[in-house]
């Protein structure tokens, strides 16, 4: 009987670990999945105070915040989730700003030390409510056009890893209540164009390029 029992036990342990083994490989095949996630709007209201003081303080206690918004999540919420994944570069290029939680979001980034650069509109950066001036302000680098047309791009770039993109005006109005869509992808070709289209309009829109007469 003790060989049997011996036998038995190695046998468990052994199946234990083989189970163990599994769902370490399972978990790390998650973690390691490209992010593929598509986000409607309009969102519905909603509270984003602790993921932005969670940000700001990793592992502080979450004081409540008085607002009547309920916390939960939104597509703004896992909007803002993405965009506080950034570790080391943030690259927007937006045709309005004027909501006021992004424009946390981005500041608070900028003073963790993520690298922000920002491409807008000229036309729209200087309209009532536009988020443009606060984040020149707080010391984040803003290009704009100065061309005719629109800049109508509508996209993020996340450590020069992850793609936003989509319908969405980076706009209260937009987001609470249009008709809209982001994208958000881990995928190296379609992030090495959106990147290649930034730098290029970057460069494009350096001040020390613009012609004030003809």
């Amino acid at each position: 009987a003790g060989p049997g029992r011996a036998m038995r036990a190695a046998g468990a342990a052994l199946a234990a670990a083989a189970v163990s083994a599994v769902l370490l490989a399972v978990a790390a095949w998650r973690r390691a999945r490209p992010v593929r996630e598509v986000l409607f709007f309009p969102s519905r209201p909603c509270c984003i105070e602790a993921l932005l003081a969670e940000a700001a303080e990793p592992g502080a206690p979450v004081r409540p915040c008085p607002c009547p918004l309920p916390s939960g999540d939104t597509a703004l919420s896992r909007l803002v989730r993405r965009l506080l994944s950034a570790r080391r570069s943030l690259d927007l290029c937006v045709f309005a700003f004027s909501c006021p939680q992004l424009a946390r979001t981005v500041q608070l980034l900028h003073h963790r030390g993520v690298r922000v650069r920002l491409v807008t509109d000229a036309q729209y950066m200087g309209m009532h409510g536009s988020q443009i001036g606060r984040l020149r302000h707080a010391g984040i680098q803003v290009r704009h056009d100065q061309h005719s047309g629109y800049m109508h791009h509508k996209f993020a770039i996340v450590d020069r890893r992850m793609l936003i993109t989509g319908s969405l005006n980076w706009t209260a109005q937009a987001i609470q209540s249009n008709r809209e869509n982001v994208l958000v992808v881990e995928d190296a070709e379609y992030v090495k164009a959106f990147q290649d289209e930034f730098e290029r309009i970057w460069e494009e829109y350096n001040p020390a390029n613009y012609k004030f007469f003809p």
